[in-house]
């Protein structure tokens, strides 16, 4: 009986060893996590939506409502944003990160920054040939076209299309009930 305390005892002291270790090691690498998905998985999707500024988004992001919000100022004021949202595809969530023109309330553009879809075929979200869609888009009828919208989906690939598209309205709605924020915030810079 005193066998199995001890071992118990032991047992439990690792695992509350390694818990603490796990936790502070997490805490201690978060800052290093978060500039390398900025750096290479949300900035090439980001620069590409971004292209006419005069900034670096990434360094002037800031967060409204708990959304990071991405600056672009061209000579001095602000031309556009851009808000990264998800949506479920087929194979799990498709990362959209989408640009909008505050001057003319229009999609600039947008890129994917994750998606798990089937190589091949859902993957081709991805492609210039479907993401050039939205470009210059309004924010309006924003839908597949099976669903009365005006985008045309991938062949074969349908979740992963309506995936991206929801990912897309998800984004314009919140761009829509922030942007007087967004507004205020660069305004005065």
């Amino acid at each position: 009986m005193r066998e199995i305390l001890y071992m118990l005892v032991v047992l439990s002291v690792i695992c509350a060893s390694s818990g603490a270790l796990l936790v502070n090691l997490k805490q201690a690498t978060k800052g290093q996590i978060e500039q390398q998905v900025l750096t290479y998985v949300q900035g090439p999707a980001l620069l590409s939506v971004l292209e006419n500024r005069d900034n670096d988004p990434i360094t002037e992001r800031v967060k409204v409502k708990d959304v990071t919000v991405f600056p672009a100022i061209k000579d001095g004021k602000l031309v556009g944003v851009a808000i990264e949202t998800f949506a479920p595809g087929y194979s799990g969530n498709i990362g959209v990160m989408v640009g909008f023109d505050v001057q003319k309330d229009e999609l600039l553009g947008i890129g994917i920054t994750t998606q798990t879809e089937t190589p091949g075929l859902g993957s081709r979200v991805v492609d210039p040939a479907f993401t050039s869609k939205f470009t210059a888009h309004g924010l309006e009828s924003m839908q597949l076209t099976a669903k009365g919208g005006d985008i045309d989906g991938i062949s074969g690939a349908t979740y992963s299309s309506t995936g991206t598209v929801d990912a897309v309205r998800k984004a314009i709605e919140v761009y829509q009930s922030i942007k007087p924020e967004i507004t205020q915030i660069w305004q005065k810079s």
